[in-house]
């Protein structure tokens, strides 16, 4: 039974209707049924599904992703195998980006670390990212 406003059901679901609306116009969830006087209605099943939806965002898969988790999650006969390939190819890009952003710590770590953080005007922090900015600068006037 499709009882629930798109206002109701973003609030059971933790989705904001724009999200919906979005999620809805590039197919990771089905388009909802329209009552007679053309708003959106959605069934107990649609808000649950919602709700995978953001918890898959919440654990950072892309939209992409979603849509094939979604798919995998409604078809009864998936293999479990695709389920895990997913999992495992997102997990490695996690990884991926957690060195990243330990790279990134760690870098200000030491320029921070290098910085006296007083009433003088010598800061490296500032000459690293205007270093780095130079760089980039001269880079682009060689071409």
């Amino acid at each position: 039974m499709k009882n629930h406003s798109i206002s109701a059901a973003a609030k059971a679901s933790g989705v904001n209707a724009k999200m919906i609306r979005y999620y809805e116009s590039i197919g990771v969830i089905p388009p909802a049924e329209r009552a007679d006087n053309g708003y959106r209605q959605y069934s107990a099943q649609d808000i649950y599904t919602l709700r995978f939806v953001r918890r898959a965002r919440n654990l950072g898969f892309s939209l992409e992703d979603i849509q094939q988790l979604v798919g995998l999650w409604q078809n009864q006969s998936r293999a479990s195998a695709e389920v895990k390939a997913l999992a495992e190819a997102h997990m490695q890009r996690l990884q991926a980006k957690i060195a990243e952003l330990q790279g990134m710590h760690d870098t200000l770590k030491t320029l921070s670390d290098a910085c006296h953080g007083d009433q003088r005007p010598d800061c490296p922090i500032l000459q690293d990212l205007a270093g780095a900015a130079g760089a980039s600068a001269k880079q682009l006037s060689c071409h």
